[in-house]
This record gives C-alpha cells, sequence and structure tokens, in this order.
C-alpha cells in the first residue's frame, strides 16, 4: 500500500503538489477498513465506501462529481435520515457530496469534506419519480431566503424543513449542521419542548439551498481528529445576532491562502494516495 506513495513523497517537489490535484483525479477507494485521517478540513480516509445512486428514500445528485464517498457510518447515516424524515411525511432526501474516494481536498466546491464524515443535504424534498443523470446534473438546489435577505422565505422553509433539521440533529453520531444563519434563527423562534438539538444546529456562509451534516469520529478512529465540541447552549442569542450584521462579511483584507499540499496533510495520506 505505501511502496508508490513514499516513493513519490521522497521525490523532489511531490510533497509540494497541491493536494487537490492529487486526490481529485483518483477514482477508486483503498482496501482495507475504512479509516479516516486527520481533520475534516486537512485530511483524507483510506477504506472509503460508495453511496448507492439511489436507495430507500434518496437520490444522489450530481454523479458526475464522483463525490459519493465517505466512512461506512455516513453512508447509513443516509439512510437513518430518510427512514426517520419519512415518519413526518417528507418525500425523500436529495444527497450532495460527500466526499472523494480517498478523501482529500477537493479541486472546487469544499474545504471541508475531506475525511468521509461530511454530507450536503439539499432543502428541497425529493420528486416523486427516478430522476434521470441529466436531471441530477441540471437541477439545482433552491434558497430558502427571501431575495436579497438573511431571513427565510416561509413559502420556501416551512415546518416540513424544520422537521427534516431536526430528524437529521437528532441522530446519533451528529456533532454538527451547518445552515444560513436565517435557518438557524427560524428553528430559534420555534417553542420546541427539547430544545437541546439546536446546539449543534450552526450558522454559516452559504447554506441556504443546503445543510451540512458533519459526523463525529467513529468510535476507535485513532487518526481521526474531531472539531472542538459546539459551545453550551442553544445558540439563539449574541452569537446568532452577530450573522445579522455586517460584520462576517466584511472582504478580507489578507491574501488568500495557498493551496494544501500533500505535506500539510497527516503523513498516512501519503500512503493513502499512493496506494495501489
Amino acid at each position: 500500500m505505501v511502496a508508490l506513495a513514499l516513493i513519490g513523497f521522497a521525490t523532489a517537489g511531490f510533497a509540494q503538489q497541491p493536494a487537490r490535484d492529487l486526490f481529485g483525479t483518483v477514482s477508486r477507494p483503498t482496501g482495507g477498513p475504512a479509516t479516516p485521517i486527520g481533520g475534516y478540513a486537512r485530511g483524507c480516509i483510506a477504506g472509503a465506501v460508495q453511496l448507492a445512486t439511489d436507495g430507500p428514500g434518496w437520490q444522489a445528485m450530481r454523479l458526475s462529481r464522483d463525490r459519493r464517498w465517505g466512512a461506512p457510518e455516513l453512508v447509513d447515516y443516509i439512510g437513518a435520515l430518510a427512514q426517520s424524515a419519512a415518519q413526518d411525511g417528507w418525500p425523500g432526501i436529495l444527497v450532495g457530496d460527500m466526499g472523494q474516494a480517498r478523501g482529500g481536498p477537493a479541486r472546487s466546491g469544499h474545504a471541508s469534506h475531506q475525511i468521509g464524515l461530511d454530507v450536503d443535504i439539499w432543502l428541497q424534498p425529493m420528486p416523486d419519480h427516478t430522476l434521470s443523470a441529466r436531471e441530477r446534473e441540471d437541477l439545482s438546489a433552491i434558497s430558502v431566503l427571501r431575495k436579497g435577505s438573511r431571513e427565510i422565505d416561509p413559502n420556501r422553509f416551512g415546518e416540513p424543513e424544520r422537521l427534516l433539521l431536526y430528524r437529521a440533529a437528532q441522530l446519533p453520531g451528529v456533532a454538527r449542521i451547518f445552515v444560513a444563519p436565517g435557518i438557524k434563527r427560524s428553528l430559534c423562534a420555534i417553542a420546541w419542548h427539547d430544545r437541546s438539538f439546536l446546539r449543534k444546529i450552526r450558522p454559516w456562509y452559504g447554506h441556504d439551498d443546503h445543510f451540512h451534516v458533519r459526523l463525529s469520529c467513529p468510535a476507535g478512529a485513532a487518526a481521526c481528529r474531531d472539531q472542538d465540541p459546539a459551545p453550551q447552549g442553544d445558540g439563539c442569542g449574541e452569537e446568532l445576532d452577530y450573522w445579522f450584521t455586517d460584520a462576517p462579511y466584511k472582504p478580507s483584507t489578507s491574501p488568500p491562502s495557498p493551496p494544501l499540499t500533500l505535506a500539510d496533510l497527516p503523513k498516512a495520506c501519503a500512503a493513502v494516495i499512493g496506494a495501489q
């Protein structure tokens, strides 16, 4: 498994190549057990498994991206969410990006999704027919915010969508769910009997047409690094109010960071990318 990787790693310049160019061209996972390595935005995965194109209560989108890979726990989570949401009448989930066959940085789209524990779920219900390959490429997720506003459009985000997020946060293994600040505010306004799930719902840039689920590192995954726990409380106070000021959206005056190289990732990722 490691021979090709270590030879390449020792070659001048190989370790300094953008990792996205290495991981973004691999279409097959490594063998062996699933092993998330490193952190969500700086890592890789050995032994990833692929989500089926269609399953009971879900359909995968953007098949051409080949980002339907992840840890078995992530695949199981998607099935469990589809089954749970169906109890409220949700007709099925549309699955966006998971990760690449060996994780790592992608050439476009995400800074995270690198260790097989992240998935994007569209906020639109699944259509009542099996989508064609072309439909999966051409259909677009639709923002649930009012045009030009940070607040939700009640015609696009209501009780069914709130219950979907409630179900998503209640399932075992969830560390965080990222949503647009307006979505979080809408959830905070509801008199939930148990508000504890709101701690996991975190406001973040974008995420107005989908939500991003992040699972915790699986038990026994010693090489996997969890994010710090979410702050205590429901997150509906001053920390949410901040997202409705101009401060988070001011253009950065710092130069953009260079792309991650293979040398920036955990050393074990060299073996992952070089495995036969």
